[in-house]
Parts: C-alpha cells; structure tokens; sequence
C-alpha cells in the first residue's frame, strides 16, 4: 500500500516539479542581464520584471519611469525589467545626445515590434526600421517645410473659425462650462483632414463625423491594448499566438478604405493639392509604381496608406490634448494668461488685426508657454530605442549589445529639479532666450530630438498657436467645480491623457 501511495506521488509530483521548473526558468531566464555587465539594476520579480504595479493597472507608467529614475539616482543610466524584457535607462543627457543625434546611426529604430503581415497599418514612419525609414522620411519631410506650412495657413484658418462658431453654439447649452479636450479634438480632426488629406470633414459641428469616431477609438484606453503591450514584453512570439491587433479591426478597415479611396480618386481625376496626399501619391509613384528602383528600395501600397494614417492618427489626440493642457493651466494661472492675451492684442495692433501666419510666427511669449506646457504635459512619456549594433558608450566602461532597447525617460527628465527648479510650478520664463542659452542639451525632449524627431513639430505649433489666439482673443478661461487640481492621467493610455476631461469655464470678453 505505502509503495503504491509513494509512486502515485512521485507520478503526480515530478511532472509538476518539472513543468514549475521550467516556467520557473522562462520566466526569469533575462534577469541576470545587467548583474553580469555590472549595471545597476532594480530587483524584479519572476514573469512581472519591475512592472507589476503596472501590469495589475495600479501605476501609471509617468510614475513607474520616475520610480526607477530616482532610485537610480547618481547614476547615468540602470537597468530594468518590463515584465521579461530588460531596457537600459539612460539618464545623462550626454549619453542621450549621443545616442538621438551624434551617434543616431547605432540607434536609428526604435524597437517597438509590430507584426505587418496582421497589422498593415503599423507598416509606417513611426515603426519602420532602417533602411526603409530614412527612404520615406527623406520623400514625406517636404511636405512639412515653413514655406509649405505658410500656404496651408488660410486652411488652418478655416477650421479655427469653425471651432468658435462651436465654442459659442456649446456655450450657450452648457452654463459657459465645457470639456475642452472634447471640442479640440474635433477642432485637430478637421485640420488634418483639411491640410493633410485635402477632405472637408467637419468635425467641429458634426457629432457623428465617422473620422472623429474612429479616430477616438485609436487612443481609447483598453484591455487589448494592454494584454497586447504586456504580451510584447513577456516575448513577441505570444504575439504570434494570441493575434493581438495594434489598433481595433474596424477602425483598421475605416481608415484603409477611406486613405485608399482619396489616393486613388486624386489620380483618376488628375487632382493636384498642394497637401500631403500629394506627397504620397509622389512616394507611391517613386516607391511602387517605379520599376527601375532596386527591389530593396521598393515599398508595398499598403505602405503608402499606412503613412497617410500615422500622420492622421500623429496629429489626432496629441495636439488637441496639448492645447488643453495649456487652457488648463492658463485658467489656473490667470496672471500668465494675461500676459499671453496682452502680447497677441500688442501684435494684433501692429498687424490691423489680422491673424496670419506671420503673426503666429511672432509670438514669442505664446511659443514660451507652449514650450513650458509640452514640458509639463509631454505627449509621450518616454523615447525608444533599439541598438543596431554593438556600441560602446564613449568614456564609460558600458558595451551596450546589439538588439538591447533603451529608454529614454522624457517626462523624469522634464521633472528633475537638476534641470528644472520647482518642476511641479508652472513657469513659461524657463524658456525665455537666456535661460534656453543655459539648458542642458537631451534634457527637454517633447518631439524627441535627432534624425528621428517628430517630422510635423512645427505643423503642430502652427495648429496649437491659432487655436490659443482664437479662443483666448475672444475669451478668457477659469477653473470650475469640474476642474480637476491636480489633475490625473489616465492609467491605460498609451499617451499622456487626462483620465477624466479638462473642464473649464469660458467667460467671453465684452469688448469682442
């Protein structure tokens, strides 16, 4: 009896030892990765690595970088673990000059892997690889000059003036109180469409604009989005397995059809707009149509309406959130506000009250506060890197492999009071001339820095600036019972995004 009893548990008891061991080994298998190069690291856990808080949705990642960032401080850069993945953290802005800008040829990926065959759409500017980046950002960049921007102004313009017409049509509905963030994206909405894509698509005043809807559902917090970010980190072949998409199926499908159909209607009907769809059609004729160029060189069609979407889904959420931000904390700070409003009228009057595109380039203090927003309120709290090749970091004993991704944590960097005395105030002066002149340079990365910065930075300012002057010309904006201070961001976005709207009250100036 006791020998039966013993071998029905050794049966029972060594698979289960067997297969514990063997999780056991998958799961912490990367985790001697810096102790063996002599990089300080944080301490993980088996599976979790150090992102646990984040995994279980209790911590947002703004403060689980700055967690690491601090308990690494006095060092230039550790180690860490997202789940089973190990990234380097760099935290001296020497390093991270050398690795955006001086040394960028060691680092020209980004290292955020994405299955193209399943997700056509991510097959674009913001996740292509070398060479195939450089070939498409060289034919897009263009479309993005100061001259090219001038003569999108008067479009601009168009989709301003219908924002005030909806802010006066909301406000009289709502007791002068309104979710900024709301009415600002569909304000970004039809910018893009107009400038971008040469489509009228008026979402200002159109509840049911299908680009609004679909465009919203791309940011929307959710838990494929972050069974799919956590999958990524366990190892990218349960990617494979579990078919996680990078962006819902319908909206996939909406934004092909709709980039494919405009694309192909300009080119049967021989229209020719001074946009970006006509930069595409350029790239699709040199890329795919082309058939001289080496098969290397050569790009997919779903590679060119993949890049019209990145630029919609680029120019969507993240300007409307920023110019919240900004209404946010010029409500909170009134004596700021004044100033801003004080300069556009100063400028307004030397310009017979017109608002143009020479104007908006003059505003020098407006450019402060904007710069002093997007250190605040960064749309992406970190940059990714992924190393081409071994490098080995000059003047340090450090080798970073090849293959190794790196971190570079934006919103810690915009935080440090070594930087950025009283990071937590609300200050534009830091970006008055003289006290740019003495900034470190890799310490104020809102558009990244380098070959690989944003390409529509200064559309975005553009966009940003006119609707600031339009809205704070005619109005002036203060905090109600709604208003969120300080206010929270949402735990699952993939970008930094108030986690309940930004409410404020609009008091409309008399004299308008």
């Amino acid at each position: 009896m006791f020998s039966f009893i013993f071998i029905w548990w050794i049966n029972i008891i060594t698979p289960c030892l067997f297969i514990f061991t063997i999780t056991y080994y998958f799961c912490t298998l990367t985790y001697s990765k810096w102790e063996k190069i002599n990089v300080p690291y944080i301490q993980p856990i088996p599976l979790f690595g150090n992102f646990l808080d984040v995994a279980l949705g209790m911590q947002h990642p703004i403060d689980f970088y700055r967690k690491i960032y601090y308990e690494l401080a006095g060092y230039k850069y550790g180690g860490l673990f997202q789940m089973r993945t190990p990234y380097l953290m760099i935290r001296d802005p020497e390093i991270i000059n050398n690795v955006l800008i001086k040394d960028f040829s060691n680092f020209p990926n980004r290292g955020i892997y994405s299955d193209f065959s399943a997700n056509p759409l991510s097959n674009q500017l913001f996740f292509m690889e070398n060479p195939q980046w450089k070939i498409i950002r060289k034919i897009l960049s263009p479309a993005f000059t100061s001259g090219k921007l001038k003569l999108m102004y008067d479009q601009i313009k168009e989709c301003g003036d219908e924002l005030m017409k909806n802010i006066h049509k909301n406000l009289t509905k709502t007791d002068n109180k309104m979710e900024v963030r709301d009415i600002l994206g569909k304000y970004s909405t039809d910018v893009i469409g107009t400038c971008i894509f040469g489509l009228k698509l008026n979402a200002v005043s159109d509840d049911n604009s299908t680009f609004r809807k679909y465009g919203k559902s791309l940011f929307l917090p959710s838990l494929r989005t972050h069974l799919r970010e956590l999958s990524l980190m366990i190892t990218p072949a349960l990617l494979n397995i579990l078919r996680f998409k990078d962006f819902p199926a319908d909206a996939t499908e909406f934004f092909h059809s709709a980039f494919h159909e405009t694309i192909t209607y300009r080119e049967k009907n021989n229209i020719v707009r001074n946009d970006f769809v006509q930069t595409l059609i350029q790239a699709r004729n040199d890329l795919v149509l082309n058939k001289n160029i080496p098969q290397r060189e050569r790009f997919l069609e779903s590679q060119i309406v993949a890049n019209a979407f990145v630029m919609f889904a680029a120019g969507f959420e993240t300007v409307s959130t920023a110019i919240s931000f900004c209404l946010y904390e010029l409500s909170l700070k009134k004596h700021i506000q004044d100033k801003v409003r004080e300069e556009i009228n100063l400028k307004l009057s030397k310009n017979n009250g017109l608002i143009n595109n020479d104007l908006l380039i003059d505003l020098n203090y407006l450019d402060m506060v904007l710069a002093e927003t997007l250190r605040k309120y960064p749309p992406t709290f970190a940059l990714f890197r992924k190393a081409s090749q071994t490098y080995h970091v000059p003047n340090d004993s450090l080798t970073i492999e090849k293959d190794q991704k790196v971190i570079i944590p934006i919103y810690s960097l915009h935080y440090d009071p070594k930087y950025f005395a009283d990071p937590e105030v609300f200050d534009p002066e830091r970006f008055s001339p003289e006290e740019k002149s003495k900034r470190i340079s890799g310490t104020y990365l809102p558009f990244g820095d380098g070959p690989r910065i944003c390409i529509g930075k200064r559309f975005a300012e553009l966009e940003m600036k006119l609707a600031l002057v339009e809205i704070l010309t005619k109005f002036e904006t203060e905090p109600c019972e709604r208003t969120e201070v300080p206010i929270r961001f949402s735990k699952k976005a993939l970008i930094t995004m108030p986690e309940n709207g930004i409410w404020l009250t609009f008091k409309k100036i008399t004299n308008q």
